[in-house]
């Protein structure tokens, strides 16, 4: 059983709430968001385990099971071409939970027109892996989120 922690402060909300339909219609897995603080903060590793894929906006864990969690820091983040998000590791760096990975400031990607809200996503799991999903309340990094059979 891998136990997912919100890498982020903020507000738990649901992939339901995720502006993007991609998310709340959990295609690219089942998972939850969080509607972060807006203060400039360092998203953390929500597992233990390898950085497979690393981008200013955002990264994915895979734990010693195999489990690849992805953590999306904001909607279409993407086009902002990495502005406002410092990388604090490597691609292929092994990390542990709560570890910084990005440094980043969710008000400024609301500034700029985006969305900060930041999916936090089992990648190909099913629905029924996941249990005591967090989909409300406050949360602060390293709470936990879910678990994964």
């Amino acid at each position: 059983m891998t136990t997912v922690t919100s890498p982020l402060a903020g507000r738990a909300i649901g992939l339901a709430a995720v502006p993007d339909p991609v998310f709340s219609g959990a295609m690219v897995g089942p998972g939850t968001a969080i509607d972060p603080a807006r203060e400039a903060s360092e998203a953390v590793a929500p597992v233990d385990g390898v950085i497979v894929s690393l981008h200013p906006h955002a990264f994915v864990v895979v734990d010693g099971e195999g489990h690849g969690v992805l953590t999306h820091l904001g909607i279409d983040t993407v086009q902002l071409n990495g502005d406002g998000f410092e990388l604090l590791v490597n691609k292929g760096d092994t990390v542990t939970r709560g570890q910084a990975v990005v440094r980043w400031d969710p008000a400024a990607v609301e500034a700029a027109g985006k969305s900060p809200i930041c999916p936090v996503v089992a990648l190909e799991a099913t629905a029924d892996a996941l249990s005591d999903l967090r989909q409300d309340g406050d949360v602060k990094a390293g709470d936990t989120l879910f678990g994964w059979q």
